[in-house]
């Protein structure tokens, strides 16, 4: 007779958790005879927008457009430079682009993975127009240092806080410290719809262009020229885009709005947990906690040091091959073959460089069990242990 072999189930890198309020809300849209851009949007701006406590927040179709639209909304001359940096995802460089602008890449600190103001400084060459901050994994970004470093008023930055809902900067939320800044609500964001983004200001100017940008140019939507009594007439005043967001992702957000508050302490503990489990691994390096203000644990990206005794690409495959998936936040945009044509001769983007061969993005959600991250943990450590045991006697190859 056989022997029952208990196997473990896969941990996947993100599991995106969409609650039975939430899909009754998007079932109770979705029969009400109008999905698109509506009334829930409408209504999921006024709860966003009080969330982070900015004045105006505009619904758009995911925060890559996001970015583009707020930096349309800056209103630059066209192929004016916007700083960002080279760690970071590669629709936010596309973006820079797409709104018709060069993108200048700065190198980042080795600790924080985002730009700090001497990797600045040394990327502003003639100088720059407007900036592109990243706030990477969930840590905030000093936006106001580094709007200085770059020679820059807040009203030239866009932030990139698809990492950062629920970060906060001292004692304030990211949302309305810059001229604009843009979310995310990716499938694996800290608040999921599955897509969809929020442009957040109190700038009234750029609320208002936004709007209009999201939708073509068009100077109404398709909801305000149906109401009753309403024009079916249009006027196309901008050179705009199809990135509106709709009632049923919005219907959605607005229920997962809700729990974000405990969602966000969840992935707290979690991020502690991993701390714990991770700090006797020798060669493992955490991701570091902000002197001040509030992470908001979208990542948990951990570098692996030499002293470990395997790469990063073999721990990956070894955890892969238990069922434990990873991912890489990011790989450096300088590397990428488009956007070499971008940069700088001379350009220095050593910390990015070094770092890139090192980080791993664990499993992290907050539905992700304690007893998961230990399962994780262990793993590594034994990867760790036996490559240290194996180093001078050759044995048969570990599970890669």
């Amino acid at each position: 007779m056989a022997l029952a072999i208990e196997t473990e189930q896969p941990i996947p890198f993100a599991r995106t958790v969409i609650t039975a309020r939430a899909r009754q809300a998007a079932s109770r849209v979705m029969a009400s005879g109008w999905v698109t851009t509506g009334p829930e949007v409408v209504a999921f701006e006024k709860d966003f927008a009080q969330w982070v406590g900015a004045q105006h927040a505009v619904g758009v179709a995911s925060c890559t457009a996001a970015i583009e639209i707020s930096l349309r909304a800056l209103e630059l001359a066209p192929g004016s430079r916007v700083l960002t940096s080279t760690i970071t995802f590669c629709g936010a460089i596309h973006a820079i682009i797409h709104a018709g602008h060069i993108p200048v890449l700065a190198d980042v600190d080795p600790v924080t993975l985002m730009p700090n103001a001497d990797t600045i400084a040394a990327a502003l060459g003639r100088g720059v127009d407007a900036m592109v901050v990243t706030h990477y994994g969930g840590h905030g970004a000093p936006v106001m240092e580094l709007a200085a470093a770059a020679r820059l008023p807040l009203s030239r930055v866009v932030e990139d806080a698809a990492h950062a809902l629920g970060t906060t900067i001292g004692a304030r939320r990211v949302g309305s410290i810059s001229g604009a800044t843009c979310f995310s609500f990716y499938a694996t964001k800290n608040l999921p719809i599955g897509e969809g983004g929020m442009i957040t200001t109190d700038d009234a100017r750029i609320a208002s262009l936004s709007r209009t940008l999201r939708i073509h140019g068009m100077s109404g939507d398709a909801w305000k020229r149906y109401m009753p009594g309403a024009s079916w007439r249009y006027d196309v005043t901008e050179d705009g885009i199809k990135a509106n967001m709709t009632d049923v992702q919005a219907a959605i957000g607005r229920v997962h709005l809700k729990s974000l508050a405990s969602w966000q302490r969840r992935r707290e503990e979690l991020a502690a947990h991993y701390d714990t489990g991770l700090s006797f691994v020798r060669g493992i390096v955490p991701p570091p906690h902000p002197a001040e203000g509030r992470h908001a644990w979208h990542l948990y990206v951990i570098k692996v040091k030499p002293e470990f005794g395997v790469t990063r690409d073999k721990l990956i495959s070894a955890l892969t091959a238990q069922g434990i998936h990873c991912s890489v936040h990011f790989i450096p945009n300088h590397l990428q073959p488009y956007f070499r044509r971008f940069i700088a001769r001379g350009s220095d983007f050593s910390a990015a460089d070094a770092a890139f061969r090192e980080i791993v993005s664990l499993p992290f959600y907050h539905s992700l069990t304690t007893r998961e991250i230990d399962r994780v943990c262990a793993a590594i450590a034994e990867i760790g242990a036996f490559s240290r045991v194996t180093t001078t006697t050759p044995t048969p190859a570990f599970r890669w």
